[in-house]
């Protein structure tokens, strides 16, 4: 074993000492909520590079999702075919810093953090340096652990379409539509949206759209009453979120200029899911006068610092749906798997 722990690799049936495990979940296969359940494993070793956090809050988000299930089937390909090769699923973390590699400096023991690690649902969890911030002292550590990886993929999707709210308030605003507003990445979309001084519009099932207008959207769609490309309203952008609609559907709802930008989608075939889609999107785009393009979602020290400073001034704040505690994971990826999710959806350890 690593970390000159002589003793362990002479006797490799030994346990290690309770000091160095961790309650964590695992999961030796790919499947539904079933696969997961709670053990005591070792505690993970962190590289000169990275960060040792004790974690006390973590967030659940469709990509771990996706990893959990293993589908679509094409992203086991980069996460390991019969069972993911981290066994701890989980991204998003708030936590204290337990110790640092040898080149870190922007972090010391001590530190309260949030951002994204390697297997977060657990009691401690490692992370590069670049994917974390300071957690501002304003929020809590729920409420911070649910927001690097919806928050920063709603901030590439913006910037995508041409929306940057770190440049203030845009000099004509402009009309955009977000689809699947009630849920993760929708909830941090509308609320970005709207800091540059959009115009937003928000696409929700009947039961979220009070949500939505809470977030800040200034009209709401009801999509089991009503399709947003009925013609009734054309947008400038369109943020499609893990929304199902065609692409003639968003040429319609765009203006003839107008941008869309697709992230997640939870339909289409068990090889490839959404991305189909999103690939026909992108290939038609050189040849219409629309733009159409697809982005992937990523977290970086310096978009977690602008988030940080956006929460502690109070301009974006997280909609947190339920807690669940470590033990309970399986059921809260049953909640989330059932899309009865209004916003996020926090764990605590």
């Amino acid at each position: 074993m690593a970390n000159g722990q002589q003793a362990k690799e002479s006797h490799p049936s030994e346990a290690p000492p309770a000091s160095e495990t961790m309650r964590a979940i695992v999961q030796e296969a790919y499947g539904s909520a079933d696969v997961l359940h709670q053990v005591l494993i070792p505690r993970p070793t962190i590289k000169e590079n990275e960060v040792l956090v004790r974690v006390l809050a973590a967030g659940l988000d469709r990509g771990t999702w996706h990893v959990a299930s293993g589908l679509p089937y094409a992203l086991r390909l980069a996460y390991g075919f019969k069972a993911p090769r981290n066994p701890v699923p989980g991204l998003d973390l708030a936590g204290t810093v337990e110790a640092v590699g040898a080149k870190v400096t922007r972090f010391a023991v001590g530190d309260q953090v949030f951002g994204s690690g390697k297997g977060s649902f657990a009691e401690y969890a490692s992370a590069r340096e670049n994917q974390l911030a300071h957690k501002p002292r304003n929020v809590s550590f729920e409420q911070a652990a649910v927001v690097p990886v919806s928050a920063c993929t709603a901030l590439i999707a913006l910037r995508a379409g041409g929306i940057d709210p770190s440049r203030g308030a845009m000099p004509q605003p402009l009309k955009v539509l977000v689809t699947g507003a009630s849920g993760g990445v929708g909830s941090y979309a509308v609320q970005f949206a709207k800091a540059a001084g959009a115009e937003v519009t928000g696409v929700a099932s009947t039961t979220k759209l009070d949500l939505v207008r809470t977030l800040g959207a200034d009209h709401v769609i009801d999509y089991t009453a009503q399709d947003f490309a009925d013609g009734a309203g054309q947008y400038d952008v369109i943020i499609d979120i893990a929304g199902n609609p065609t692409i003639s559907q968003l040429r319609r709802a765009l203006s003839a200029s107008g941008k869309a930008v697709i992230t997640g989608g939870e339909e289409g075939g068990s090889w490839t899911g959404s991305l189909d889609r999103q690939f026909r999107a992108v290939a038609l785009s050189p040849f219409i006068r629309q733009r159409l393009t697809m982005i992937v979602g990523t977290q970086g020290a310096e978009d977690l610092e602008y988030i940080a400073g956006l929460l502690a001034a109070g301009t974006l704040t997280p909609a947190i749906d339920r807690t669940y505690p470590l033990a309970r994971v399986p059921d809260a990826m049953r909640y989330f798997d059932a899309g009865k999710a209004r916003g996020k959806i926090a764990i605590t350890i």
